[in-house]
C-alpha cells in the first residue's frame, strides 16, 4: 500500500513528506466505516498532524482514512484528499478515489485503474539500468526477473507448489539458456524460500538473500521478461509497467469461486499485457501500463 501512495506521489511531482499513521484505540481496531463523523483517529497533540496542512494528501490503507478525512476538514477544504484502494466509506468524503477497476467501485470522483498505481516508470527504469550496485552484465541472455509472493485470502503457496515452480524455472533455464534474477517477498515464508534457493543454486540464477540494497527495481529494469506469482496485484502491475513480456505464475487456490484477481488477470490478457506462465518463454511487445502517470496528470489538472 505504501508503494501505491508513493508511486502516485512521485508521478505527481510535488515535494513528498511520508508519514505513518498509528490511530489510537478504539479506532485502530475498527474498520473506518464504523468511525463516527469527526473522529480524527489520532491524538490531537500528535506533532505529525499539525498545520500548516498539505496542498495534497494521498492516503492509503484502512487506518489512514479517518486522519485523511479529518485533515481535509480541518484545512477548510484546502487540502486535496486522495485515497488509493477502496476506502470502505462513501467516496464523497474524498476529492478523488483511485481504485483498481477489478474492485468495481464507481462514482463521479472515482478513477479506475488497470491494476494498481505503482513506482515503476520509464524514467526510473532507465536510472536503474545504470545502477552500479546491481551489475548483471555477466549473466546470460535472455535475463528473466522472477518475483515470488505468497499466501493471501485467495491463494496459497506451500512446499509442493514451490517445488513445481522451481522445476518449471529449472526447465526454462535448460530449454532457453536464460538466466534468472529472483526476489521473494515476506509472504513467501522461510520454508518456501529455502526450497527456492536450494532448488536454483546450481543453475544460472541469482536469488536475492535480503541483505543490502533491494535489487527489485533494478532486476525489472535489466530483465528481458518478467515472471510474477498471481497473488500480487502490485507486483504484476509493476511488471506490466515495464512494457516487457510478463508472465503470471499460477498458485494453488483456496476456492474456485471467481474473484477480483480473476477479473484483473483476464483484463491483462485482453490487453495482451500479461500471459499465464506454463513453463515456456516467448517474446512479444506488450503495452506499457503506466497508470500512475495517467492518474497524476488528472490530479495536476484538478489541483491547478
Amino acid at each position: 500500500m505504501v508503494a501505491q501512495a508513493l508511486g502516485l506521489a512521485e508521478a505527481v511531482g510535488l515535494p513528498i513528506v511520508q508519514k505513518t499513521v498509528s490511530p489510537i484505540a478504539p479506532w485502530k481496531m475498527l474498520p473506518p466505516q464504523f468511525w463516527p463523523p469527526g473522529i480524527n483517529g489520532f491524538r490531537s497533540n500528535d506533532p505529525q498532524f499539525q498545520p500548516p496542512w498539505p496542498r495534497l494528501l494521498i492516503a492509503c490503507g484502512r487506518q489512514a482514512v479517518g486522519p485523511g478525512i479529518a485533515i481535509r476538514r480541518l484545512s477548510g477544504g484546502k487540502t486535496f484528499l486522495i485515497v488509493t484502494q477502496d476506502p470502505r466509506v462513501s467516496p464523497d468524503k474524498f476529492d478523488l478515489v483511485v481504485v483498481p477497476e477489478h474492485d468495481r467501485l464507481s462514482g463521479p470522483n472515482v478513477i479506475e485503474t488497470t491494476g494498481s498505481v505503482h513506482r515503476v516508470s520509464q524514467a526510473r527504469l532507465a536510472e536503474e539500468r545504470k545502477n552500479p550496485a546491481i551489475d548483471l552484465s555477466g549473466l546470460r541472455r535472455p535475463l528473466v526477473a522472477v518475483s515470488i509472493g505468497g499466501p493471501n485470502k485467495v491463494f496459497t503457496l506451500g512446499p509442493d507448489r514451490m517445488k513445481t515452480i522451481v522445476a518449471q524455472l529449472r526447465k526454462l533455464v535448460s530449454d532457453t539458456g536464460a538466466s534468472l534474477v529472483v526476489t521473494a517477498s515476506r509472504r513467501t515464508g522461510a520454508e518456501c524460500e529455502d526450497i527456492l534457493r536450494q532448488g536454483l543454486r546450481d543453475t544460472e540464477a541469482v536469488v536475492w538473500d535480503g541483505d543490502g540494497i533491494n535489487p527489485y527495481f533494478s532486476y525489472l529494469a535489466q530483465a528481458d521478461a518478467v515472471l510474477v506469482t498471481q497473488d500480487s496485484v502490485n507486483m504484476i502491475s509493476e511488471a506490466c509497467g515495464t512494457g516487457k513480456p510478463t508472465y503470471i505464475i499460477p498458485l494453488d487456490r483456496l476456492s474456485d469461486k471467481p474473484n477480483k484477481f480473476d477479473r484483473f488477470h483476464q483484463r491483462l490478457a485482453d490487453l495482451n499485457a500479461a500471459r499465464p506462465f506454463d513453463g515456456t518463454l516467448e517474446f512479444w511487445t506488450p503495452p506499457i501500463l503506466d497508470e500512475s502517470a495517467r492518474v497524476a496528470k488528472e490530479i495536476r489538472a484538478r489541483i491547478a
